[in-house]
């Protein structure tokens, strides 16, 4: 099993999108990319401990490869807005590959580049491509959130 790291807003939607992809084995929802540790929920709303908000990606690489998984995580927010997803702001809510590995790095920048050459946005690329750091596990209630309440999906 390998390991993906990535911030793309409010970690219950991601998390949900994540969870669909066959080849992945497990999801968590936590914080990372920041300087305070064991953060809580409550200290990363206040922006001021540097964590985003992050879905871990356990996955099996002979069922489904880290490209296809950067296509998930382009797919399930707009990588245009700095420090927003839909109605949440804050630095929490980053666009963010947290990678761990140097091919991880270089297939997230590649990933990056063509999606900013594509012009599908037609707006620069913001997402962060950078080393992951210490993951912290959100609290239980975030985990699997949206399949506790029956939804899908969230809508930005």
């Amino acid at each position: 099993m390998e390991k993906a790291m990535f911030g793309a807003g409010c970690f219950w939607g991601v998390e949900a999108a994540f969870r669909k992809v066959k080849g992945v084995t497990s999801t968590a929802v936590g914080y990372s990319g920041g300087s305070f540790p064991n953060p809580t929920y409550e200290d990363v709303c206040t922006g001021r401990t540097g964590h985003a908000e992050v879905v871990m990606v356990e996955f099996d690489p002979s069922q489904v490869n880290y490209e296809n998984l950067l296509g998930v995580l382009w797919e399930c927010h707009d990588p245009t807005t700095l420090n927003r997803q839909g109605p949440d702001i804050g630095s929490q809510y980053r666009s963010a590959v947290f990678f761990f590995n140097s091919e991880q790095e270089t297939l997230a920048k590649v990933s990056k580049e063509a999606l900013q050459k594509s012009g599908r946005y037609g707006r620069d690329i913001v997402t962060e491509v950078t080393p992951a750091s210490e993951f912290y596990v959100a609290e239980d209630y975030h985990q699997q959130y949206l399949e506790k309440r029956g939804s899908a999906s969230c809508r930005l």
